[in-house]
């Protein structure tokens, strides 16, 4: 219990740091919790706006160019990446780290799920009441009430010791 304590204390000082450091540019609703490791980086004139009631998991890391908009009630599982940019690159005269971004605001709806390992990147709207599963790269748009997830199961019959069969 009092870890929980303290772990609430720390996110609620991160959020407050996060709001001086980015004056203007984040909007952060009420009930707004989250574990260690959460990462907000806004450059340029990026606009965050996270929801009442929203949930971060440990390690979550927000990127934003652009915009960032996160519903009510929308939880994260560990690891969540979410980049509202990404480089450009097809100048091969130039370095890729000198060519810019090229920038799209993200869009998550309210009431989602948005599992462990998920990249979501630029350009994306996820509707409402949506389930994301864990590992998914997310770059096209997901409509309301839809279940995204990897289908990456592969079962292995075991032989026998002894069985020459392969």
């Amino acid at each position: 219990m009092l870890f929980k304590i303290i772990n609430r204390i720390l996110f609620m000082c991160k959020v407050a740091l996060i709001k001086v450091v980015y004056i203007g540019h984040v909007e952060l609703g009420k009930n707004v919790h989250g574990r260690r490791g959460f990462n907000v980086i806004i450059d340029e004139d990026g606009i965050l706006q996270i929801g009442d009631g929203c949930f971060f998991n440990s390690n979550c890391s927000i990127n934003v160019k652009s915009k960032v908009e996160i519903g009510n009630d929308t939880i994260m599982g560990e690891h969540v990446y979410i980049y509202d940019h990404d480089h450009k690159y097809g100048d091969r005269t130039r370095l890729v780290k000198d060519q810019g971004f090229s920038k799209s605001p993200i869009i998550i709806g309210r009431n989602c799920w948005i599992g462990s390992n998920v990249t979501i990147l630029k350009g994306v709207h996820i509707g409402d009441n949506c389930v994301i599963g864990a590992g998914c790269i997310i770059h096209n748009d997901i409509p309301d009430n839809t279940l995204v997830y990897l289908n990456t199961n592969v079962v292995l019959k075991w032989k026998e010791l002894n069985s020459h069969e392969f």
